[in-house]
């Protein structure tokens, strides 16, 4: 005869293995659960950065076609405009010149060229025609030119590479950002000398910009909208940009594009 204890112990016995596989159940629900939430998450980034990504691209491209078009209407309109008001001061120079006359004129032909000169570096500045037609290296070399001729700044250009070309985007992101640390380092830094290396290596090109300026904290202008603006041409094309300063150091920047080898 059975005691009421032998009677329970094959219910305590399965009682035990529901409760057991219920909770194995419940780890392996929360487990899938996780990886499924993670997943997600992962892929609602990956969209986010994406979307991102497409409307930094849609912003440059934006403005590139807005420089590009101003750039035209300047040379077609206000460019051609000068021009005829030059030839037109030319006859009038040789034509009606008289004693009180001629320094006047003389003055008002010499701020025509002035005003040509500065429409034809506006128009440089805003679609360099030598980075379409050489190449980067060459549209860098004449930007150290003109920095040296229209300020006091002595730029230093390194070369260590041939006159290889490369996608259109990385050689307009690298002459923009070039544009903008040359800029920062004149205006805000009060730098006396810039260096500039352009280097090819196997997988790489890099380009360093180290001046000789005040410096800055990087932590105070960390979300600045230049730096940001720096940040988003690199992460356009896939690149990776350091910045190494502190106030009175200078500054160094370090831009690096993973190129097919």
């Amino acid at each position: 005869m059975q005691t009421p204890e032998n009677n329970l112990i094959p219910v305590l016995i399965t009682g035990t293995l529901v409760i057991v596989i219920l909770i194995v159940f419940l780890f392996f629900f929360v487990i899938i659960y996780q990886r499924k939430m993670i997943k997600n998450q992962v892929e609602l980034r990956k969209l986010h950065d994406e979307k991102q990504t497409d409307l930094l691209n849609a912003v440059f491209e934006t403005q590139e076609g807005e420089r590009k078009r101003l750039a035209e209407d300047l040379h077609d309109s206000v460019g051609q405009v000068l021009s005829a008001i030059k030839l037109n001061l030319h006859r009038l120079d040789k034509s009606f010149v008289n004693e009180t006359s001629q320094p006047l004129l003389a003055d008002t032909r010499k701020l025509a060229d002035e005003c040509i000169g500065e429409i034809r570096n506006i128009i440089h500045n805003l679609l360099p025609p030598v980075l379409t037609d050489y190449g980067l290296l060459e549209a860098l070399e004449g930007l150290c030119i003109k920095i040296e001729k229209t300020t006091d700044v002595k730029v230093v250009l390194k070369k260590k590479m041939d006159g290889v070309r490369f996608k259109p985007e990385i050689e307009l992101a690298f002459y923009r950002i070039a544009q903008e640390l040359f800029g920062n380092a004149i205006k805000h830094s009060e730098a006396t000398v810039i260096h500039l290396t352009l280097t090819n290596e196997p997988g790489w090109l890099i380009m360093e910009v180290k001046d000789n300026g005040t410096g800055f904290n990087i932590g105070e202008v960390k979300h600045g909208f230049g730096l940001k603006n720096l940040e988003s041409r690199v992460q356009l094309i896939n690149g990776e940009i350091n910045i190494y300063t502190k106030p009175q150091n200078g500054t160094i920047t370090i831009i690096r594009v993973m190129m097919p080898v």
